[in-house]
This record gives C-alpha cells, sequence and structure tokens, in this order.
C-alpha cells in the first residue's frame, strides 16, 4: 500500500510543470478549425482573384498579371474575437520583399482594409516575421526580438527577448511550412515561431488597443509572391477584460 501511493506520489511530481493550468488547456485542446483543408467556406475578401484553395492551404498570390497594387485581406466570417490562441503553419514563396501577416482584434474599413494589431510574416532577412504591428495605427509596436509595454500615455517601455528570437529564426525554414503561435489574453500580445517567443506587446493605451475585432489575412502589396495558410485552429479563452 505505501509503494502505491509512493507511486501516486511521484506521478502527481512529475505532472507539474512550468506552464499555467490555463496553458496546459491549451494544449490539451487544440480549439475549433477555421479551414476545411478543400474550400474558401466561411472566408471573404472585397477582391477574391487574389485567393484560393491550393494543396490543402489558403493561397494568395500576387502576380505580374494580377498585382497587388494595395494590401489584400481574406476575412474570416465567424465573429469578433477576444481573447485566444491562434494557432497556423504558413509559407512564403517569393524575393526578399514578399510580406504578409495576420489581423487579430482588427476592424475593417469600407474600402475592405483591416487595420489594427498583426502579426507580420516576411523573409526571415526581413525584421518584420515574428513582429507585432499596428495596421494603419500606432505602426510598430514590438520589433522581433522585442517585448513591449506600451504606457498610457502612448510611451513604449521596451525589453529584450533576443535570444528566443534568434531560436525561432534558426528553427525558420524558408518556403517551407512554418508554424506561429499567437496568444491573446486581456491586454497582452505573445507571437511564438515555431514554439519559440518573437515578440509580446502588454497595451495599456486604452483609447489606441482593442480587446476584440475580426481576424485576417494579409496579402501585401509589392512584387510577386505566394503566400500560403493551413491547419488554421483558434481556441477561445473567454470574455474580454475591461
Amino acid at each position: 500500500m505505501k509503494w502505491t501511493y509512493f507511486f501516486l506520489f511521484l506521478f502527481v511530481v512529475s505532472s507539474i510543470g512550468p506552464v499555467s493550468a490555463e496553458e496546459g488547456k491549451d494544449k490539451e485542446n487544440g480549439g475549433m478549425s477555421l479551414f476545411d483543408g478543400e474550400s474558401l467556406d466561411g472566408w471573404s475578401a472585397p477582391d477574391m482573384s487574389y485567393w484560393s484553395v491550393s494543396d490543402g492551404a489558403i493561397t494568395a498570390i500576387a502576380s505580374d498579371e494580377n498585382p497587388a497594387k494595395k494590401n489584400q485581406f481574406l476575412v474570416w466570417q465567424g465573429g469578433e474575437i477576444d481573447d485566444f490562441v491562434l494557432r497556423l503553419k504558413f509559407r512564403v514563396d517569393g524575393g526578399p520583399k514578399a510580406n504578409s501577416g495576420i489581423q487579430i482584434r482588427s476592424q475593417v474599413q469600407e474600402d475592405g482594409h483591416a487595420v489594427g494589431y498583426q502579426v507580420d510574416i516576411s523573409q526571415p532577412e526581413a525584421p518584420w516575421l515574428g513582429a507585432v504591428y499596428d495596421e494603419h495605427g500606432r505602426k510598430m509596436l514590438a520589433a522581433r526580438g522585442e517585448k513591449t509595454l506600451i504606457k498610457a500615455d502612448g510611451s513604449f517601455d521596451k525589453s529584450p527577448v533576443e535570444e528566443s528570437a534568434k531560436k525561432a529564426i534558426e528553427s525558420y525554414r524558408a518556403k517551407e511550412w512554418n508554424e506561429y503561435e499567437i496568444r491573446a489574453k486581456g491586454n497582452r500580445i505573445t507571437v511564438k515561431l515555431n514554439g519559440h517567443i518573437t515578440s509580446v506587446v502588454i497595451d495599456d493605451q486604452e483609447e489606441e488597443r482593442e480587446l476584440s475585432g475580426i481576424l485576417a489575412l494579409q496579402l501585401h502589396s509589392g512584387p510577386p509572391m505566394t503566400v500560403q495558410f493551413k491547419d488554421i485552429t483558434l481556441r477561445k479563452l473567454g470574455a474580454k477584460k475591461k
């Protein structure tokens, strides 16, 4: 009987890790799938000519025949999201200026342009990959390798997450599938690339921040490029904090 309790104790101790209970639930529950792998059902853009499904992935193409003269956005039609964990895989094929992003907690203007928080996608040589940007707003909030506290007055207090960001870039596979995990809880946004934190934003500027909004995929204006997304899952964490 004593051995039974001993092994039970070992099991409980070994089950305790550094992550919170909530983060543990995130790992157990992959969330709901936002893409069926075959169609663009549940997604919409003002100009669908840039968007299709190819190789089981949402595919955005800017070409010489159909150039992206302005940013294009494919919006998920499932409603606004507030606190969540978003996971997806992406790959980029294009020159050094190939550029994309994921809009979270954003708003859509009448012309179809999405504005608000954006997790950037670019080639690893560019500084945008893994960063958090404010589209049509405050611009760069946290570059790759930065943790930014945005104070109530709009000033930035930055600290480094350089080692983790370096590991993320080292793990990056050019023209192959890479994975983002984006976690938004209250006024905090954390971005992981291939399991490594690349940027963190803590936004205390109430008049500028958004605690809920739409989800969208971006094809940036510029040279010919192809950007693809797949395995898109969303786990909602509960009501937003005010």
